[in-house]
C-alpha cells in the first residue's frame, strides 16, 4: 500500500507511466492499471486527500482463487482433527481409515489434509522468562567427550555438568564420569563454592538422580537432593516433563560449551580437562558479550548478582545418598556392591540407608539401627557381631582354639578327646567338637568329663560315642564294669571294648 501511495503522488505531480517505471517504483503495465483505477475513483484530483491503506487494499486485493478440487478425506476431517489432537501419527491415521472406513486413497491425501488442519490452528505463542539477580540458577547434564587417560590408557565416557545463573549468565561447568546421586550432589557443592553463594531456586530437568517421579504438578524429589536443598537453603524447581524450553538458559549454555570449548582440544585425563574448562569459563566464556544480555557475564555477575546470592552456610551440610535396601537372610544389606550388617530380627524388611563420604547409617521407621564406616571397595563387608543370630554368633566364636580352651575347663579327658578330633587329617571336626562341648548344658561338666574318659578308654573319640554314653548313663557305671554300651559290639566291630584274644587251637 505504501508503494501505491507513492505512485499516486507521482501521478498527481504529472509523472508519466514511463517516468514511474524509470524511477523503479512500479512497472509500466502495472502503473497503467493503477492510473485507470485512480481515474475511476478520482484519486488523481489534488483537491481530494489520498486514499488510506484500507481503501487501497479493498481496491487492489486479489480475488480469491476458485476451489478446483475437494479432498477425498473431507468427510473425515473432524475425525482426523480429533486424532491429530490426540497425538496420533499420519501413518497410523491412514491405516485406521483404510481398516475401519474403507478408504482406498493414498497417504499423500492424509498428509495434505493434515497440513490444512494444522494451518487453521492458531500458532503456539510463548513468553520470554525474565529473572531478577540471585533468583534462580538452571542446571543440566550434557554429553561430554570420550577421554583416554594418558597414564592408564583407560577410555571413559564423560558428561558435562553445567549450572548457569539466570540473571548474569555466569556459569559453572565440570566434566564428570557419571550421573549418579553422589556426582549430582558433589557438583552442586562445587558450583555454590564457585559462585561463593546460593541462588534462591534451582531450575532442573527430571534426572533420576534428582527426581524419582517426574510430574507436572506433583513431582517426587530424591531424598538425598531434598536434604542438600534444605542444607544450602535453595528450592528445587523441576520443569514439566518433556518441556526443556523452561530451562532454555542452561540448554543454550550446554550447547555453547560443546561448540566453543570442545573443538580442537586434547585431554590427558578428566582432571586435565576440568582444568582447561575452568580456565575457559573465566577467560573466554565469562568475558564474551552475551547474545541476550549484551553484557559480559563475569561483569554482570561481579557488579550485580554476587552481592544478592545467599551466603554459604558456616558449616557445609553433609551430602549423603539415601537408598531403600532389603535385609538379606545373612542379616546384611547391600549398597554400592558392599555389605553392611543390621540386627537379624529385621531380615526380609525394607530399610533406609544413608551413605555419606565416611559413614553409613541404616534406619528402620526413622530409628537408627546400625552405623558402619563407609566402604568403597566392591565386595567388602562390615559386620557387627551383635547383629548376628545367636546360633550364627556361637558358630563364629567357637573356633578350634576356643573349643580347646573350653575343653580344658571341663577336664583333661575332654581336652584330650577334642585334641584327637582336631588331629584328624581328613575330616574337619569343628562341628563335632562344638556339639560335644554343648552336652554339658544337658548333663553337666562332671558327667561330660566321665563320658569323655570312657570314650577314650575304648579308643573311640567321637561325638556319637560320647552322646550314647551319656544317654544310656554308662558314665555312671563303675570303671571295672564291662557292659557294652551299644549292644553286642563284637558283632559290630568292637567299638567300645577291644576284642578278646582267642587262644590258638591246634
Amino acid at each position: 500500500m505504501f508503494q501505491y501511495r507513492q505512485v499516486l503522488v507521482r501521478m498527481r505531480q504529472g509523472d508519466s507511466d514511463r517516468d514511474i517505471a524509470r524511477a523503479r517504483l512500479m512497472g509500466r503495465k502495472k502503473a497503467a492499471q493503477l492510473r485507470l483505477a485512480a481515474i475511476e475513483h478520482e484519486w488523481l484530483d489534488p483537491r481530494r486527500p489520498l486514499p488510506d491503506d484500507a481503501e487501497l487494499a479493498a481496491a487492489f486485493a486479489p480475488a480469491p482463487l476458485p476451489v478446483t478440487c475437494v479432498s477425498s478425506l473431507e468427510e473425515h476431517r473432524e475425525r482426523i482433527a480429533k486424532w491429530t489432537q490426540a497425538g496420533i501419527s499420519g501413518t497410523a491415521i491412514h491405516a485406521a481409515l483404510v481398516r475401519e472406513h474403507g478408504y482406498d486413497g493414498s497417504y499423500s491425501a492424509v498428509r495434505r489434509i493434515l497440513q490444512s488442519i494444522r494451518a487453521a490452528e492458531p500458532p503456539a505463542a510463548t513468553m520470554i522468562l525474565s529473572f531478577t539477580p540471585g533468583e534462580a540458577a538452571q542446571v543440566d547434564f550434557g554429553a561430554g567427550p570420550v577421554i583416554t587417560d594418558a597414564m592408564s590408557s583407560i577410555t571413559t565416557k564423560t558428561w558435562f555438568f553445567v549450572m548457569t545463573l539466570c540473571f548474569s549468565r555466569h556459569q559453572y561447568a565440570e566434566i564428570v564420569r557419571d550421573q549418579t546421586v553422589a556426582t549430582w550432589l558433589g557438583c552442586h557443592r562445587h558450583a555454590f563454592e564457585w559462585f561463593n553463594g546460593v541462588p534462591q531456586r534451582a531450575v532442573i530437568d527430571n534426572p533420576k538422580c534428582a527426581i524419582t517421579r517426574a510430574c507436572t504438578h506433583d513431582p517426587e524429589v530424591q531424598r538425598a537432593y531434598a536434604e542438600c536443598a534444605e542444607g544450602y537453603g535453595f528450592k528445587i524447581d523441576p520443569c514439566p516433563p518433556r518441556d526443556p524450553a523452561k530451562k532454555g538458559v542452561v540448554e543454550a549454555g550446554v550447547k555453547y560449551v560443546k561448540s566453543n570449548f570442545l573443538p580442537l582440544r586434547e585431554f590427558r585425563s578428566i582432571e586435565h580437562a576440568n582444568e582447561q574448562l575452568q580456565q575457559w569459563v573465566m577467560q573466554e566464556a565469562g568475558n564474551r558479550i552475551h547474545g541476550t544480555t549484551r553484557e559480559r557475564p563475569l561483569t554482570r555477575y561481579a557488579e550485580v548478582e554476587r552481592a544478592v546470592l545467599k551466603p554459604l552456610p558456616d558449616v557445609p551440610p553433609q551430602l549423603a545418598e539415601w537408598a531403600k535396601v532389603v535385609v538379606h537372610r545373612d542379616a546384611h544389606v547391600q549398597h554400592g556392591y558392599c555389605l553392611y550388617s543390621v540386627p537379624y530380627r529385621l531380615v526380609g524388611q525394607t530399610l533406609w540407608l544413608r551413605a555419606a563420604d565416611t559413614s553409613v547409617r541404616i534406619f528402620h521407621e526413622h530409628a537408627l539401627v546400625a552405623t558402619h564406616p563407609r566402604l568403597h571397595t566392591p565386595g567388602k563387608r562390615s559386620s557387627i557381631r551383635d547383629h548376628l543370630p545367636p546360633n550364627a554368633l556361637a558358630w563364629s566364636m567357637a573356633t578350634p582354639q576356643w573349643c580347646l580352651l573350653q575343653a580344658q575347663c571341663v577336664g583333661p579327658a575332654c581336652h584330650e578327646l577334642i585334641e584327637q578330633l582336631f588331629a584328624d587329617r581328613v575330616l574337619e571336626r569343628l562341628r563335632a567338637a562344638q556339639a560335644i562341648l554343648r552336652l554339658h548344658k544337658t548333663y553337666g561338666v562332671d558327667r561330660l568329663e566321665a563320658a569323655c574318659r570312657r570314650a577314650l578308654s575304648f579308643n573311640s573319640p567321637r561325638h556319637r560315642t560320647v552322646k550314647t554314653i551319656l544317654a544310656k548313663g554308662l558314665d555312671l557305671q563303675a570303671p571295672d564294669q564291662t557292659s557294652l554300651p551299644l549292644g553286642d559290639t563284637y558283632t559290630r566291630g568292637g567299638r567300645f571294648l577291644p576284642r578278646p584274644k582267642t587262644e590258638l587251637t591246634h
